[in-house]
């Protein structure tokens, strides 16, 4: 039977855990010595973040993801079509618009456009790019170049989605959930995954960067590159270390007993958050601080540059540093390249901003020995239109959205660098061979990483769900 006595204990030990007063403290942990449980709740919770081992040696360890936002065109860049600008001014063929949807353009006012700069060959492997990026161009032989990517979300916020979650819908994890809820953090002091931004950020705002249905513990944190790296992390003035880490322990204690009653995978979550917010109050500023980085690296990136260009250029060295110190994926974000007017000026300057960044970055993880187990991945949401959108072709012209064929890099961690994957047809409109969807795309990744796609899973809603939905292959070739 059911006894006063116990009913009394119950409600002592509720009262004790919702407070976070000292005597309550206090008496809670008489009782739990008394009912011998004090050894048990002393040890620490579970991390779930701790190193994982993924289902077979994968080459890579840590993920830096560059996403310029807007839809990057692959005709401009990376994919050099002669016969498009011999056709320059021309009306695209009827046979062309089938299946097409447009954000904007009306195909009767818009006429087929060549890219308005060369290409060239870069590297022993000759791979062409685009004279805007030079600096890229000299890593060539270390990069893994798709021409022949596509999905079916025309618009940016689901294009987003689709490249980032594997789905052109909310609420999904993004890759770099996915990579801390397989391999855990390589980091004691740092968060597993770290995004940063330059100018704006994506359109799907946090979910770029987000858990979706993983527990919370793997959503990223947004880091600034200046000031106070992390918002409402610095310890409130006059409060001393000593206080500031007993109080920690008094909510962890009963954050921990919580656990035990209800096994609420969010607690362990809130556990792992305030130490690692805890241990990040010191490790966070000394990362940023770059001081003790050499005049010639800091050059080689270009923070010497103003305005934004130096930001990028700060947010690619962050990068590495933070690999170095163990964060499992770094996201940078910048949304600046749809340009559906003006794309000759602008995307000029967007290639200025970005091209000797990335490549410092590049070359700087090579000459440490750490490319070999960082995956650097170069993307975007779509491509652009072989089409100007509703204009003549000229300075002021523009492309509009285009997911039906667009190009991405890879580069280290286990990529065959040096060598192109995929075409696309003679217009740079449809993939004419070796097509890469997006779920094809993160199979791979998570390939690199030690994954098969089709086990890293995670129960919800009563199915085993995964990135790659329930589609996907392994690109071979991309493997070194």
């Amino acid at each position: 039977m059911y006894s006063m006595d116990e009913h009394v204990q119950q409600t002592r030990r509720q009262f004790f855990t919702s407070t976070a007063s000292g005597v309550g403290l206090a008496a809670l942990a008489g009782m739990l010595r008394d009912d011998g449980l004090m050894a048990a709740e002393s040890t620490a919770a579970t991390n779930p973040l701790s190193p994982r081992t993924p289902h077979f040696p994968g080459k890579a360890q840590h993920c830096i993801f560059i996403f310029l936002a807007g839809g990057t065109s692959h005709l401009e860049l990376f994919d050099p079509k002669p016969k498009l600008k011999e056709l320059d001014g021309q009306a695209i063929p009827e046979s062309f618009l089938n299946g097409i949807r447009f954000s904007f353009t009306k195909p009767t006012q818009s006429k087929l456009m060549g890219s308005r700069f060369e290409f060239r060959r870069y590297g022993q492997c000759g791979m062409e790019l685009s004279n805007l990026l030079p600096h890229i161009g000299a890593c060539a032989d270390d990069i893994g170049l798709v021409r022949s990517m596509h999905h079916a979300a025309f618009d940016h916020a689901p294009g987003e989605l689709e490249m980032i979650t594997g789905r052109d819908q909310p609420g999904r994890p993004s890759f770099g959930a996915w990579l801390t809820y397989g391999l855990g953090n390589g980091s004691q002091n740092l968060p597993a995954f770290v995004a940063m931004i330059n100018h704006r950020g994506p359109v799907a705002r946090a979910m770029a960067w987000g858990n979706g249905y993983l527990p919370s513990v793997h959503q990223g944190v947004l880091f600034r590159n200046q000031g106070e790296p992390i918002l409402n992390l610095e310890t409130p003035a006059g409060i001393r270390p000593e206080w500031h880490r007993a109080q920690l322990d008094a909510v962890q204690q009963l954050n921990r007993l919580k656990l035990q009653q209800v096994h609420d995978p969010e607690i362990e979550a809130r556990i792992a958050a305030y130490e690692l917010a805890f241990r990040m109050q010191t490790a966070a500023p000394e990362l940023i601080d770059l001081a003790g980085e050499t005049r010639q690296t800091q050059e080689t990136y270009g923070l010497n540059r103003s305005g934004q260009q130096g930001v990028f250029a700060r947010n690619c060295l962050l990068a590495r540093r933070l690999v170095e110190r163990g964060v499992r994926v770094v996201s940078l974000f910048q949304r600046t390249w749809d340009q559906h007017k003006n794309l000759e000026g602008e995307i000029r300057a967007q290639c200025l901003e970005v091209d000797q960044p990335i490549g410092a970055l590049l070359a700087d993880l090579k000459r440490r020995g750490m490319l070999e187990s960082t995956l650097v991945v170069w993307g975007t949401e779509f491509g652009r239109t072989a089409i100007t959108e509703n204009a003549q072709p000229g300075p002021t012209a523009g492309r509009d959205h285009h997911p039906h064929c667009f190009s991405m890099w890879l580069a280290g961690g286990g990529v065959r660098g040096g060598q192109v994957i995929g075409q696309s047809d003679e217009l740079g409109w449809r993939v004419a061979e070796d097509g890469v969807h997006t779920h094809d795309f993160h199979a791979t990744l998570l390939h690199l990483f030690g994954f098969d796609h089709k086990r890293l899973t995670y129960r919800h809603r009563g199915l085993d769900v995964r990135l790659t939905d329930v589609a996907g292959n392994v690109v071979e070739r991309l493997l070194a």
